[in-house]
């Protein structure tokens, strides 16, 4: 089971300074959610991003 860092109440207030929403310029991303679980992941963990979980993808 995948555990979660980001509850929604501290994603609603994230989520609107990332880039790559529809409407900005440039490529949007996939999953900016899951890209931050993972970013948090990495400092906490102190791991090489090689070393992330499947669950976060590629």
């Amino acid at each position: 089971m995948k555990e979660q860092e980001l509850n929604d109440r501290v994603w609603a207030l994230m989520e609107p300074h990332l880039p790559g929403k529809a409407g900005d310029p440039g490529r949007t991303g996939q999953d900016n959610r899951l890209f931050m679980e993972a970013i948090f992941w990495l400092a906490r963990t102190d791991a090489h991003w090689r070393a992330l979980p499947a669950h976060f993808g590629k």
